[in-house]
This record gives C-alpha cells, sequence and structure tokens, in this order.
C-alpha cells in the first residue's frame, strides 16, 4: 500500500491529457496500452532482483559504477522526487488557492508543513497503513468525478477522435516516448521491491510492481483525465486538472485532489529523503537520522515553489530523464549477465569498490550523448527518438565495460556488519 500511494499521482492524468492533445485519443491509448506491456517486464526483473538482494538504488549503484557513481545515482534519484514533490504538491496548493482564495505562498507553505510528519514514519508501518486507508477513497473519487462530469456536462461525443497534430513519428511511438520519460518509475520500484520477501517476487513481478500496477496507474487515471478534461473542455495544464475537479465535484473534488497528493508525497518525499541521506552519508560523512533529510527535502521543495518552476521543471526532467533511462539500461543488462548466479549478490563494501568503475563511464558517456541529442534542434525526429537511443547506447557500452572489468559478487550467505564496512548505516537500516 505504501508503493500503490504512487498509483494516484495526478502526474499520471496531466500525461495523459498532454499526450492526447498532441498525437490524439488512439494514439494515445495505444502508446498507453505498449508502456504498461514495456513498465510491466522492466519492473518484474527489476522488483525480483531487488527482492532477492534488498539492494537500494544507491548501494546498487555501487556495484555498477563504484563509490562516485553511486552518489552521483543517489543525486539525480534525490533531485527527481523532489522535482515531482513540487509538481504534486503545486498542485494542491493551487487546488486550495482556487477553492478558498488567499496567498499561494501561504499554501504553498501550508503544503509542505504539513506532507513532512507523513513521511516521518516507516515505509513498512505507518505509510503502508495509511495509504492503506486512503487508497479507496481515491478509487471512489476517480469514480464520482466521471460520472459528476458526465451528469453536468454530457457524455463527450469527440474524445475518441481528436484530431492529431503531426509529427514526424507515428502518433502511436511519440506517446510511447512521452511515457518514457518517467522510467524514474524503475528506481522508485527498486527502493520498494527491496522490502519484499524473496519467496513473494512472483506476486511483486506481476502485481505489486508490474503490469497490474501500470494498468492501474497509467490506464485508469489516463482514461478519467482524458475524459473529464474533454467533457470540460480544458486544456491540458497544472491549473486544467483542478478546474475539472473542482468543476465536476466541488468541495469533493477538493478533498480528491487533497487525497491523491497526499498519497504521492508520501512516496516523493520519503524517497527524496533516503536518497538525500545516502549522497551525504557517501560525499559529505555526515549520517545524519532521516527525519532530517524529510524536513530538507520539505523546505527544498517550498523553495523550489517559489520559483516560476514550470518554466524548468519540463527542461530538468528531462536531462534526469536521460541519466535515468541509461541506468535502466545499465541495471537490465547487469541483471541478465549475472542472472543465473544463485546464491550470488554484489560486493558492495567500499574497501572492495572502486572510485569510478568502468561503468560510470558508460553511464557518464551515454547521458552525455542523451542530453546532446536531446538539445539539438537539427534533426526533431531525433531528439524525440533520444530516449530509445539512449538506451541502446547505455546497455551497449556498458555491456563492453562489464567484460572489462567484472563487478565482484560474493555468497549472499555471508555475513556483513554494516559498521564495520561503511555500508551506510541510514540505508541498510
Amino acid at each position: 500500500m505504501a508503493w500503490w500511494a504512487v498509483f494516484s499521482a495526478m502526474f499520471w492524468i496531466y500525461v495523459a491529457v498532454a499526450s492526447a492533445g498532441a498525437v490524439g485519443v488512439v494514439n494515445t491509448l495505444i502508446g498507453m496500452a505498449l508502456t504498461v506491456v514495456t513498465y510491466g517486464a522492466i519492473n518484474k526483473v527489476l522488483s525480483r532482483y531487488a527482492a532477492r538482494t534488498g539492494l537500494t538504488v544507491s548501494l546498487f549503484s555501487r556495484t555498477l559504477f563504484g563509490l562516485v557513481g553511486s552518489a552521483l545515482a543517489s543525486l539525480i534519484f534525490a533531485a527527481t522526487a523532489i522535482y515531482y514533490a513540487v509538481f504534486e504538491g503545486s498542485i494542491i496548493a493551487v487546488a486550495f488557492h482556487e477553492f478558498f482564495g488567499g496567498s499561494i505562498l501561504i499554501w504553498y507553505a501550508v503544503v509542505v508543513i504539513y506532507a513532512i510528519p507523513l513521511a516521518l514514519g516507516g515505509v513498512q508501518n505507518w505509510l503502508d497503513k495509511l495509504n492503506g486507508v486512503l487508497l479507496p477513497l481515491y478509487v471512489a473519487g476517480l469514480i464520482a468525478v466521471v460520472v459528476a462530469a458526465t451528469l453536468i456536462r454530457g457524455v463527450p461525443t469527440d474524445w475518441i477522435g481528436q484530431a492529431a497534430v503531426s509529427s514526424g513519428l507515428p502518433g502511436w511511438l511519440t506517446s510511447y516516448l512521452i511515457y518514457m520519460g518517467v522510467y524514474i518509475m524503475m528506481m522508485y520500484t527498486f527502493d520498494y521491491a527491496r522490502m519484499g520477501r524473496q519467496q513473494d517476487e512472483k506476486f511483486l513481478g506481476t502485481v505489486t510492481f508490474g503490469w497490474v500496477f501500470y494498468a492501474f496507474t497509467f490506464g485508469l487515471n489516463g482514461l478519467v483525465g482524458i475524459y473529464i478534461m474533454s467533457a470540460w473542455r480544458i486544456e491540458a495544464s497544472e491549473t486544467g486538472v483542478v478546474q475539472a475537479f473542482i468543476s465536476s465535484l466541488g468541495l469533493v473534488g477538493l478533498l480528491v485532489i487533497l487525497i491523491s497528493q497526499t498519497r504521492i508525497n508520501t512516496a516523493n518525499y520519503y524517497l527524496a529523503s533516503e536518497n538525500l541521506s545516502a549522497f551525504a552519508s557517501r560525499v559529505f560523512r555526515l549520517d545524519l537520522p532521516r527525519f532530517v533529510w524529510v524536513i530538507v527535502t520539505g523546505a527544498l521543495a517550498f523553495l523550489l515553489m517559489l520559483t516560476d518552476v514550470l518554466s524548468y521543471l519540463l527542461k530538468a526532467l528531462a536531462w534526469q530523464g536521460v541519466f535515468v533511462t541509461a541506468w535502466v539500461a545499465i541495471a537490465l543488462v547487469f541483471i541478465g549477465l549475472n542472472w543465473k548466479a544463485q546464491g550470488k549478490v554484489p560486493d558492495i563494501r567500499p574497501a572492495n569498490l572502486k572510485g569510478i568503475s568502468p561503468g560510470a563511464v558508460a553511464w557518464v558517456f551515454a547521458s552525455a550523448v542523451g542530453i546532446a541529442l536531446t538539445e539539438q534542434t537539427a534533426w526533431p525526429v531525433v531528439s524525440q527518438l533520444t530516449p530509445l537511443i539512449t538506451m541502446a547506447l547505455a546497455a551497449g557500452v556498458y555491456y563492453g565495460a562489464y567484460k572489462l572489468s567484472p563487478p565482484r559478487l560474493i555468497s549472499s550467505e555471508q555475513t556483513i556488519d554494516p559498521a564495520d564496512e561503511e555500508l551506510d548505516p541510514a540505508l541498510t537500516h
């Protein structure tokens, strides 16, 4: 239930509506279906490996990239989680501002202040229970907003047949590439799935983190979003989603937004604090309690809300998305090469690791090429295809790096004392 908090992000509604506006609803539905299959397959592999080893993204990245490379992975992960916390938090603030008025800055502060204590508890007790209670309320809210929008506006007659904007690529592929921009979900999966039991890995890979989860997360949210935005004829935007919910349900719509954003931000704040802790522990030797990093996460989110965040949010996420897609490709190659190594796990002890491994060079090289392709304007089609190109390049270059210097594996039966091995106690608790 703590993980399924991610299901209720308004971002999934926004992405689906934006895709439908760009390439049409039919193409979006095709791209969405292919995305569910792809995400389900990748996260089945990642979740099973995480449950088998118990590693976090930070600790697993030590094996892939060395100690310095793992710090970079933690920083990128934390920054992305904070950006999503800013986006989702801003939606709550805008909703309250639209409904009650007042200063938007006050609402930004309220959003952050109430989110911090919610993320202080552990995933396996407090966050699990909180999100278990809120999940059915969110689902009921989705049903209610569709019913209300239909009763008020009638069934939109043209929502399936919206005209697509011409592009150099097939519309369904463009939609698929849009969803590749949120491969950070793979990292989210890894940090939650590590707490799963190995005997449950089949269920974890299919339902909890697999295609069933993404059928609800992308499919259900996307269809609801496209439908209600079409009913109200509102263009895709941060405020547009808020307007559609409040116009349909009034105060109840506001409560649905509050519930959805409360759920997703428990995940954003938790993962941002975990990875800020990992980064600070490795780079600055700061072994502070996680609650400190939850507060830091809230402070950074509030400061970013004070800026014109949407003007650079998508650019920042595009750059970070390049690093993340490359990380996913490299992680899959490593797991594939070691899948038959039963009873073996990566050696993550600092004394046995390099600062920068050949894998880190492969990761940075592939990401640099991906960013360059994203920013160039001479070949727009190539820019659109950057996620696929980056993944293929990262996988190929890392395969060569792995053969050049394969990471060391040790027996999973070997006992390791985190205190003796500098294994960042905050991450190995």
